[in-house]
């Protein structure tokens, strides 16, 4: 069977990208022909395009397009050139878009219909961020709508990533289409003992953990802030490791007004495999601050890793720590609720080894190869066999 994959970026740091690229490596090494079709943006934040990019990544290969800036001022939909005319050559049995909200979902669903070839939409779903304007905030839900009635009623299925996600994505799309497919980790990846190497990042004895993007979503000012909060017998410094979206400077600016300036260590995006287990291995806990995760891929590294977990409790971040019983939640925008959850994973050891037993038992069965064979058998579904 003969499977596209169509992304915005791909070979490049994040969720979706991280999703589209073990998932096409297994379809492939499970003997389909997949390929992916991506743009050549490598930083949508900072709309990095490059030229430079490999003909196959993992052994799948991978067609480049140029992509062009979004049509309207605030919406987000840059479109990919010759996207269309390359999907109706393709000889796709299936085509798999990604994310909501982008012109290629649209592109692809219009070949789709044309072509009568079977559409899967994975939406990666976020709703409008909470600081948001009202203005702007309903201008997001008119596209939410426009989606759900253009390119969600020509896709066969919609695969959404937690109970969460579809609760959301059904208020404007076709609930019979709705197929929640988990994604997963490399568990074998993680079973391999700790191995870093020759140069590992440089990080403390003990530290708290933040990784993902530096992004205004992420709700890192109030990490900072929480780190201000704690009494110095219980405060650990607190390493970054991820890309840049340039909120690093008014972090910094944060820190050094709240006194916590040489608390922060920053590692930027580790793209050694071994450095990064090792860097989420050796963290005191991993504390993810945010606004919304549509699932939060780096907690079920945490929880393969045996680290703790804070978090707090948005999108599906409850569903994946159990609500409460594999990690730490908080309310979302309260520092010191924060302050007070870090604090209680170094002052109760026994209660953060119960959690995290817990959360080594819960994420054995979160493997993508499972995620990948459900897709498989999806697509066969879809595809009439």
């Amino acid at each position: 069977m003969r499977i596209v994959h169509v992304t915005l970026r791909f070979d490049a740091p994040g969720g979706v990208e991280t999703n589209v690229r073990e998932i096409t490596r297994r379809l492939r090494g499970a003997g389909e022909d997949v390929r992916v079709f991506a743009s050549d943006l490598y930083d949508e934040s900072g709309w990095d395009r490059r030229d430079q990019y490999a003909p196959e990544v993992d052994g799948v290969p991978v067609r480049r397009f140029p992509v062009r800036k979004r049509l309207v001022p605030h919406l987000t939909l840059p479109l990919f050139v010759g996207l269309i005319d390359a999907l109706a050559e393709s000889g796709a049995d299936v085509i798999h878009a990604h994310s909501h909200r982008y012109g290629h979902v649209l592109e692809s669903a219009a070949v789709a219909e044309r072509c009568r070839i079977p559409l899967v939409v994975s939406t990666h779903y976020h709703p409008a961020d909470r600081r948001e304007t009202p203005w702007k905030r309903g201008l997001l839900r008119i596209q939410d709508v426009g989606f759900g009635a253009t390119a969600y009623r020509v896709a066969r299925a919609l695969v959404v990533e937690s109970e969460t996600e579809a609760r959301l994505v059904r208020e404007f799309a076709p609930a019979d289409r709705i197929r929640v497919i988990p994604p997963g980790i490399d568990l074998a990846e993680w079973a391999s003992p700790e191995e870093g190497s020759a140069n590992p990042p440089s990080v403390p004895p003990e530290y708290f953990l933040f990784v993902g993007r530096v992004a205004p979503n992420k709700g890192l000012p109030d990490l900072v802030r929480a780190l201000a909060l704690l009494p110095a017998a219980v405060r650990r410094p607190l390493v970054l490791m991820g890309k840049d979206w340039g909120e690093r400077a008014s972090l910094v600016e944060l820190a050094r007004r709240e006194g916590v300036a040489d608390s922060l260590v920053w590692l930027g995006h580790v793209p050694d495999r071994r450095d990064y287990r090792t860097v989420v291995r050796r963290a005191t806990a991993l504390v993810l601050p945010s606004e919304w995760e549509a699932y939060g891929l780096v907690l079920l590294d945490a929880m393969a890793a045996g680290t703790p977990v804070v978090a707090t409790a948005v999108g599906a971040v409850p569903e994946v720590l159990e609500g409460g019983e594999s990690g730490l939640l908080v309310p979302y925008g309260e520092p010191a609720r924060l302050a007070t959850a870090l604090r209680e994973v170094v002052e109760d050891p026994v209660g953060a080894r119960r959690r995290v037993d817990r959360a080594t038992a819960r994420v054995r069965s979160l493997d993508w190869s499972a995620s990948a064979d459900r897709l498989r058998a999806l697509y066969r579904e879809i595809a009439g066999g």
